[in-house]
């Protein structure tokens, strides 16, 4: 992974509130790496960066809660799933930050546990003091984002000052710009402890890791492949969201994307059964990460993106594979009933 001139563009203009642990450590996954052949499998480990049991929505929200407080809102406003991350991170960073939290929680996974409901992220939200509503359609991101406008409207009508961190396209990919960061704290790391990587591979759901990532590594020179994961839609649709959000990076650096469409990859084949369900694959690659490794990966993102990168390991025998860990572990509490199967 050779890296040239980092071309950041306006990168160090934007206002960010510093909350990750960063460097987050890179470490090689000797005992994954012997189960899958000749390939060697490393893991950056972002679930390591601190607020609130980390994971990569850390990074993004330096940006947002830096634009938060350059407005002086005293009310931050996120819709996700049920079992959202950013949602609990967003909650934890409010708190941190001397605001308050509203969340909005979206109906995206059917035939639930009742645990579901009320443990994991959903428990932490609460501990967090956050003001809880909820969303019926899990699959209505502009609905789910027009709903929390008009919460956001009817807090200002009382005087408070809202901000609204949106969900959906059609808004600056601000977060993403926390892994354009990244790229570079990766491509240092691996200068630094004389690694060679061949291929990253990162779960692909909201898009601004995989986007920030993607275009931070060919805005250094490396041309690395990247291969997103999907996590929530099919490779066709999550190649267009990727495409946009690269877009947007680029118009919020004022620089030229450095991204062209032969880079966007993507893999769908372990999405099924459906959002936030996850298959026999990733099911099998949680329990092989926890026995193999101590790695410990969540139902939702982490073990389908796992299961995606033990296959792309066993396809290129003899290539090293950087995972990218973006936490979600609290969710592994909202699955108890699903993942009792494991054997002694």
């Amino acid at each position: 992974m050779v890296a040239s001139s980092f071309d950041v563009g306006r990168l160090e203009e934007f206002p960010r509130v510093t909350f990750a642990h960063t460097p987050t450590p890179i470490e090689e996954m000797k005992n994954l790496s012997r189960r899958v052949g000749g390939a060697r499998l490393f893991v950056k480990r972002d679930d390591c960066t601190g607020l609130a049991f980390g994971g990569n929505k850390v990074r993004q929200l330096e940006y947002y809660f830096g634009e938060a407080l350059a407005r002086s809102a005293d009310t931050v406003l996120i819709t996700g799933a049920v079992q959202s991350n950013f949602v609990r991170v967003a909650a934890a960073a409010a708190r941190k930050s001397g605001l308050e939290c509203h969340v909005q929680l979206e109906e995206r996974v059917s035939d639930v546990d009742p645990i579901y409901r009320s443990s994991g992220n959903v428990l932490l939200d609460r501990l967090l003091g956050a003001t809880i509503s909820s969303y019926p359609e899990g699959e209505d991101e502009a609905g789910a984002d027009r709903r929390l406008s008009e919460i956001a409207d009817e807090l200002a009508a009382r005087g408070r000052s809202p901000y609204v961190i949106p969900l959906g396209p059609g808004h600056a990919s601000l977060g993403a710009l926390g892994y354009v960061r990244a790229a570079r704290e990766i491509v240092e790391q691996i200068a630094a402890q004389q690694l060679e990587i061949d291929e990253v591979v990162v779960a692909s759901g909201s898009g601004q890791t995989h986007a920030g990532l993607l275009f931070g590594l060919r805005a250094l020179g490396s041309q690395v492949r990247v291969t997103g994961v999907c996590v929530r839609r099919s490779a066709d649709e999550q190649t267009l969201r990727i495409r946009r959000h690269c877009d947007s990076i680029a118009s919020l650096l004022d620089v030229a994307t450095p991204v062209a469409d032969a880079d966007i990859l993507l893999l769908d084949g372990f999405l099924a059964p459906a959002y936030g369900v996850p298959g026999p694959s990733a099911i099998d690659a949680l329990e092989r990460a926890a026995r193999d490794e101590g790695l410990l990966l969540d139902p939702v993102y982490t073990a389908k993106a796992m299961a995606g990168c033990l296959d792309r390991a066993r396809v290129e025998s003899g290539g090293r594979l950087l995972f990218v860990h973006t936490g979600g572990q609290p969710a592994l509490f909202a699955y108890e009933g699903l993942l009792t199967g494991f054997s002694d």
